[in-house]
């Protein structure tokens, strides 16, 4: 056996065996499911649904037209303040002294907060593991942003899952609520992740966009439109992504996911507005991903688009999943909304939201870690 057919095979046993260790990775649980039977039927039907994948409303490019790797390589090493100097600050709210007469939300960095409208407790996209990342030891929340636990929260009526990215669905932070979770509302396909998990299906409701329902306490789910993508593992947008607008009795809400700018923000803010609060993502956007990721004055635009009373925005201050400074989502805003007058909402960590006093005040607490 000459010295280069050696070396042949010793490189074809490397690559099976990290082909091997992959396939089998990519089958731990907390990939989750794949869509099969009845579910993928439901959702091979759907308008939405062409070429063996879930398609966005308008041409939505993974990359700008003027971005490059060389480029995006460049800004990736510049980057610079992507974590903060020092802890994030917080308030621990006691969750479950919370009167059922208040109505509150708490935000617990990114896009993971509590409601309690009417009553109603609601949870939306919580990642309470300390990554946002199949590997735990990558992209690590922020000093300071996990106060928060699973063994914080009473029961919830209905837990909100946007779509299925790492930093929205977390598997630990899933299997640790499980016991409290009653309901849950999410896109189609994603159903198929809390299967695998062990979830009696009955309490799952998966949506597709321009869907409605109604549950029992009053309160009405739409499911609309967001330009954005989804998947776990290898396969790219096998799952639904979508926002939400949830009417109760005296409030109405749209919860926006992750989404670049676009049409359909008019079109739900004519259909389904005014709103009393939108809440957009607000974070970890780049120029080079802009049809996917909405830049910050399009955040502004589309709260106008909606026709929303106030605008909180999310998907910052916990996680550096883009390669601006930390703190500049909530800086930028602010500061463009000097012109725009939108009354924003930026709360601290576990800092109590009232959603009953339009005029409750909040500091500017990114400015003071230093």
């Amino acid at each position: 056996m000459n010295k280069a057919f050696k070396i042949m095979i010793i490189f074809l046993t490397v690559v099976a065996i990290i082909a091997i260790a992959t396939v089998l990775f990519l089958r731990l649980p907390k990939f989750g499911g794949k869509p099969s039977g009845k579910r993928l039927e439901v959702m091979q039907n759907s308008p939405n649904f062409k070429n063996g994948a879930f398609q966005n409303v308008s041409e939505t490019p993974q990359l700008a037209e003027d971005a490059s790797i060389p480029k995006m390589f460049k800004e990736f090493f510049s980057a610079k303040n992507k974590r903060p100097p020092g802890k994030i600050p917080s308030i621990k709210t006691d969750l479950n002294k919370l009167s059922l007469d208040e109505d509150v939300l708490i935000w617990f960095g990114h896009s993971s907060y509590y409601l309690q409208v009417d009553g109603i407790k609601i949870l939306v996209d919580p990642v309470f593991s300390g990554s946002a990342s199949p590997f735990s030891f990558m992209v690590k929340s922020f000093d300071g942003t996990d106060i928060y636990s699973p063994g914080d929260f009473p029961e919830i009526d209905y837990l909100f899952i946007t779509h299925d990215h790492w930093d929205h669905l977390d598997y630990k932070t899933i299997l640790e609520l499980k016991p409290k979770i009653k309901h849950i509302i999410t896109s189609l396909g994603v159903g198929s992740h809390f299967e695998r998990w062990g979830f009696e299906m009955e309490r799952v409701r998966e949506m597709d966009w321009d869907q409605e329902v109604k549950m029992g306490d009053g309160l009405k789910v739409h499911a609309t439109t967001s330009r954005h993508f989804a998947g776990r593992g290898l396969q790219r947008n096998n799952t639904l992504w979508a926002s939400f607008v949830l009417v109760s009795s005296n409030y109405k809400i749209f919860i926006g996911g992750d989404s670049g700018y676009g049409k359909h923000f008019a079109e739900i803010g004519e259909k389904h507005g005014p709103f009393d609060l939108a809440i957009l993502e607000n974070g970890q956007y780049n120029k080079a991903w802009k049809y996917i990721h909405m830049m910050p004055d399009e955040v502004l635009k589309a709260a106008k688009d909606l026709n929303a009373k106030r605008l909180f925005p999310v998907h910052s201050g916990k996680f550096a999943l883009a390669n601006h400074a930390w703190n500049e989502p909530l800086k930028k805003i602010t500061e463009l909304n000097a012109n725009e007058s939108v009354p924003l909402l930026t709360p601290m960590i576990g800092e109590k939201v009232d959603l009953k006093d339009e005029k409750q005040q909040f500091e500017k607490w990114w400015e003071k870690v230093k």
